[in-house]
């Protein structure tokens, strides 16, 4: 019987909930110093003077620095087809521009000393004018880099030749609307922490809570021109990341060059305060859609315009669009469509990669334009969704804008949740509702959805070692941060070794243990770091196969492994153990390892329903129920796959109903901490309905797609739409998001008085 499907419990847990685990604030390092950061206060300023005498002279200080001490080139946009010009300093020189940069660098012998001694840090600033809103940026009145000459970051557009006169011909109806898919605090319960210490042979150990270690590793060689040999990056137990945790940041990059020039190993930790305005931001993408089609519900057309604020510096969120580019039409098979888009800086906190990264976005504006189009023509909208979908045969099917998906069966999603949910009682239940004219009404909404995983070209590291003991020991590129890593790769290994999960250790996050990899990002740690344990799992066996032939005198064809034990076809009485063979194999030992390269991304799909009701008397929203089949081809582990979607869609619940990251106008951040940023909890959130749905791919060896993220992706249309729908007999046909009490109050009252 196959391990692979099975709801195995997680490995990881005993060790997380009993304090064994090795989070890095929890990893002692020797004699280290302690970093604490100066910040920006104001969002846009000339820095006059710093005056850091004071804390200089303050007890337990060991140095101060500032940008003037800082002998490394700046650091770049995070690719080559972003503005050049617009490179970040590793502490803030002349210029700050945005609140929360660092500007200043206090070295303590304790934390509680660097604190003191950075709040006598006295930094002279001469205010410039603040540009928090991305239309002002690319108006250009204030330009935050004038040697760039622009605000402009980089522009896309599909067709390259830009919009078309004459997209919507033919088309009966035409809806349009503008969108903002607001600014997120990914909020890790680790904050931001990282290490460094050089060895005595000169070598370089740095520890970092990033999902990518050799991603760091990478950038810790290219600021400080080390070979590969001479850096060691270790990635411990990760708190969370959700995207934020992409790579690594000046105030962790630069903690090597302080331990050179000290002399001694550093470490620096941020609060949570600090993480909130410093830990980069998701979404921040304001939308301009255009639908049109026939009376009777066929789409014909469709156009997305992008506006990406990209916050201060061009990092990964500046590109994010591309990947709204790619998932523009969803699951429809809509003839023409049309993309476009510009990145562009603020003073503002930079933008990252944030769960679902450029898919949440796409998805949101089309089912809010596909519910706008319905409402429009009078049609239900689960049926005109139905009758846009890419059907089963066209797979792999080749959209208006080119990105080619693998598999899918759109419509048995949908039918499966609206079985599921009791739709047709739902509405029943809502039209009695109406009819009664109470103040609880209730709103359905339904989001149908298609994402991209594993997005970025590039393979990854998997490797497979049977020890003398008889053990697995699994080395992994990927690196977890609360997926479940050691679990599914454990099982995986399992299925192809005929070894228990208990004689098998995942070996990750260790660029010594682990020599190449990329990491965990885009919900690609299954299918490309599943996929190398299988193969190098596989290789594992064929070549204890020919050993085990020799040691039972027979040809290596006739061999049979069962059971964990290896024997001639036929005679399984006479065995040799994994233990035995690995001990035959001589001083290079027993091992497999390779670089898997996934036959391009994946598509998973599904449906998502919620169910809300409004007091329309308030605008209280509660969520009564949230219905979800999320299809992420073949499910190795349904336990980790729904502890996947759950956090998914508990984050596109909250970005509906609750939280958003907010400046005031000159840029002063007012969401600064948990109690003014809005952060769901369980007490917010029902029991969720799960509905399993599978359909395999065939671009990877497990047939799996990616599942970290789909919970996001589909989750805030159908709750924006359940709030708009409970609300819209009262003429309510738009609500921005998050749908605060307040906004819909103001709409209703809006609405009765026009």
């Amino acid at each position: 019987m196959s391990i692979l499907g099975n709801r195995v419990q997680r490995r990881e847990d005993p060790a997380f909930l009993t304090g064994g685990d090795h989070y890095l604030e929890n990893i002692p390092v020797d004699g280290a110093l302690r970093v604490v950061y100066v910040r920006s206060t104001v969002a846009h300023a000339r820095i006059a003077a710093v005056d850091t005498d004071a804390a200089r002279e303050a007890p337990g200080v060991v140095a101060v620095f500032t940008a003037a001490d800082i002998d490394l080139a700046p650091l770049p946009p995070a690719m080559e087809t972003m503005n050049q010009a617009m490179t970040r300093p590793w502490l803030a020189d002349a210029v700050v521009r945005f609140v929360g940069e660092a500007v200043a660098a206090v070295v303590a012998e304790s934390w509680a000393e660097a604190v003191d001694a950075a709040e006598l840090v006295f930094v002279d600033y001469e205010p410039l004018e603040a540009v928090v809103d991305p239309w002002a940026a690319l108006a250009g009145d204030a330009v935050l880099f004038p040697e760039a000459g622009t605000n402009v970051v980089c522009e896309m557009s599909i067709p390259e030749s830009g919009p078309s006169d004459d997209l919507f011909a033919g088309c009966d109806v035409v809806v349009r609307a503008a969108f903002d898919n607001h600014r997120l605090a990914p909020c890790p319960l680790e904050v931001q922490a990282a290490a460094s210490r050089w060895e005595p042979d000169g070598r370089l150990t740095h520890w970092s809570s990033t999902q990518t270690p050799h991603m760091v590793k990478g950038a810790l060689m290219a600021a400080y021109g080390l070979d590969p040999e001479q850096v060691r990056v270790v990635a411990p137990d990760v708190g969370g990341g959700f995207g934020a945790k992409f790579g690594s940041y000046p105030e962790a990059l630069l903690l090597p060059w302080i331990a050179h020039r000290l002399g001694r190993p550093v470490r620096w930790a941020e609060t949570r305060s600090e993480s909130m305005v410093a830990l980069g931001h998701g979404r921040a993408q304001l939308q301009e859609v255009e639908l049109g089609g026939t009376r009777d519900g066929q789409v014909l057309a469709y156009r997305l315009t992008a506006l990406q604020d990209s916050g201060a510096y061009p990092l990964i969120g500046a590109a994010l669009t591309g990947f709204t580019a790619l998932m523009t039409s969803g699951v429809y098979a809509i003839p023409k469509v049309e993309f476009s888009s510009r990145s562009v800086v603020t003073t503002t906190n930079p933008i990252v990669a944030y769960r679902g990264a450029g898919r949440p976005e796409a998805c949101a504006a089309l089912e809010r334009a596909m519910d706008l189009y319905a409402g429009e023509i009078g049609q239900d909208p689960t049926e005109v969704r139905r009758r846009n979908f890419i059907r089963p045969e066209q797979f792999p099917f080749t959209t208006a804008v080119g990105t080619v998906y693998d598999s899918g069966d759109y419509e048995r999603a949908l039918d499966l949740l609206l079985e599921a949910a009791g739709y047709e009682r739902l509405r029943k239940e809502q039209a009695k509702r109406r009819a009664e004219g109470g103040a609880r009404q209730i709103g359905i909404g339904v989001a149908t959805y298609v994402e991209i995983t594993s997005p970025v070209p590039g393979g990854e590291f998997g490797a497979v070692e049977i020890t003398t003991e008889g053990r697995a020991v699994v080395r992994t590129g990927s690196s977890p941060h609360g997926q479940g890593h050691a679990t599914a790769f454990a099982m995986v290994a399992s299925e192809y070794l005929g070894l228990p999960m208990g004689a098998i250790d995942v070996v990750h996050g260790d660029t010594d243990e682990v020599p190449s990899g990329v990491g965990t990002f885009g919900s690609r740690s299954l299918q490309l770091g599943g996929s190398a344990v299988r193969l190098a799992s596989e290789q594992v066996v064929a070549a204890a196969k020919d050993l085990a032939a020799q040691l039972l005198e027979a040809n290596p064809d006739d061999i049979v492994l069962s059971s964990g034990a290896f024997h001639v076809a036929g005679t399984p009485a006479v065995t040799r153990s994994w233990a035995e063979v690995a001990a035959d194999a001589g001083p290079d030992g027993l091992t497999a390892e390779l670089t898997y390269e996934e036959r391009g991304p994946t598509f998973p799909f599904g449906a998502h329903l919620a169910v809300v009701s409004v007091d329309t008397e308030t605008g209280g929203v509660e969520l009564l129920r949230f219905v979800a089949v999320d299809d992420a081809g073949r499910i190795v582990n349904p336990l980790l796959a729904e502890g996947q979607v759950h956090g998914g869609i508990a984050q596109g619940v909250a970005q509906a109903l609750y939280e958003q990251f907010r400046y005031d106008g000159d840029g002063n951040p007012l969401t600064t901490n948990l109690a003014d940023y809005a952060m769901v909890s369980a007490a917010e959130l029902p029991s969720f309905e799960l509905v399993s749905c599978e359909t395999p791919t065939d671009r990877n060896e497990l047939g799996v797609k990616g599942i970290g993220e789909s919970g996001t992706i589909g989750s805030t249309p159908a709750v924006w739409n359940a709030v708009i729908d409970a609300v819209s007999h009262l003429g309510v046909t738009h609500l921005d998001i998050p749908t605060t009490p307040e906004r819909i109050w103001r709409a209703i009252e809006a609405a009765r008085t026009t």
